[in-house]
């Protein structure tokens, strides 16, 4: 019973100064090759901890507490080609974000301080894809004035976030139970009250569409978990061809064919009016007398050339 207090009271002591033992989690990763990975540290740096990163047991990524060292592939001294332009550092957590992931392997953290150590692995498999799939671009053709919709071809779930860009420039998004659509002047110009998300696939529809729509459109879909974070892009290509002529030119032509032929019809009923009092019986005695009238001699010009 007195070493089971002893020992109750030293872990109580342990706990009060802030020391921790050596912790170890290990997180299954299933990705598709190419795609975008984030590995969660679950810590903010305080400027005291040492973060280290490891494939196979080969240092790819390191950084200090107060940044005085930090690498990346490599820069580091023991660096791994494998990943040449394809990590990144988060300067306030330690989070190794991996771009176009094509290693399957074992993925080490390690962050170390003056009071605690901790560890997490991180077993990842890269499911191999073929260059026709990793590089599919969904085509859309529409006429314009028409709506076409891009689908996500998935359900939304609480933590995804969903990001739509249009030749690289932000347009849409959705992250959580918020949405916004062109939040800066270019897109409200460009596509003004034209954009529609479904806020449960995170598909997006374009209506009346102009050909200026037409580019390229990309959705950026990021899953989320406490420990990574999967980013997987969709891409499509969007034609708008022009019909020839919008509804609204359409409508302007209707317009003036309906005002020619109202005029055309308001000129026959003048020039009928005007033969009629030129074809009244006249005698001959008025006939031989009386004046021509010029507009007779025009029509009868007109008539007789």
């Amino acid at each position: 019973m007195k070493l089971f207090f002893n020992l109750f009271s030293m872990i109580l002591f342990f706990l009060d100064n802030g020391v921790s033992a050596v912790g170890s989690d290990v997180v299954s990763v299933s990705v598709k090759e190419g795609d975008s990975v984030i590995f969660h540290t679950g810590v903010k740096t305080n400027q005291q901890e040492d973060i280290k990163w490891y494939f196979d047991d080969t240092r790819i990524a390191q950084i200090s507490g107060d940044l005085s060292h930090k690498c990346t592939d490599v820069q580091c001294e023991d660096g791994d080609e494998r990943f040449r332009d394809k990590l990144k550092l988060d300067s306030q957590t330690g989070s190794l974000t991996i771009m176009n992931i094509t290693n399957s392997g074992v993925y080490e953290l390690k962050i170390i301080s003056s009071t605690s150590s901790s560890e997490k692995i991180f077993n990842v498999i890269v499911n191999g894809v073929s260059n026709p799939e990793r590089d599919e671009i969904q085509t859309k053709s529409v006429k314009e004035g028409e709506y076409v919709t891009l689908e996500s071809e998935r359900t939304k779930k609480q933590n995804d976030e969903m990001m739509w860009y249009f030749n690289e420039t932000l347009i849409a998004e959705i992250i959580g139970d918020q949405s916004k659509i062109c939040t800066d002047e270019q897109c409200k110009e460009r596509f003004r009250d034209r954009l529609k998300l479904d806020h449960q696939t995170g598909s997006l529809t374009i209506t009346d569409t102009r050909t200026t729509d037409s580019g390229l459109y990309k959705l950026q879909i990021t899953i989320s978990d406490s420990s990574f974070s999967i980013t997987v892009a969709k891409r499509f290509t969007v034609t708008v061809i022009d019909s020839g002529l919008s509804s609204a030119a359409v409508a302007g032509i209707v317009i003036v064919v309906l005002l020619v032929a109202a005029a055309a019809v308001a000129a026959g009923v003048v020039y009928c009016r005007r033969r009629s009092r030129a074809a009244v019986p006249q005698s001959d005695e008025d006939v031989n007398n009386s004046p021509r009238n010029p507009e007779d001699i025009a029509l009868s010009d007109t008539e007789h050339p």
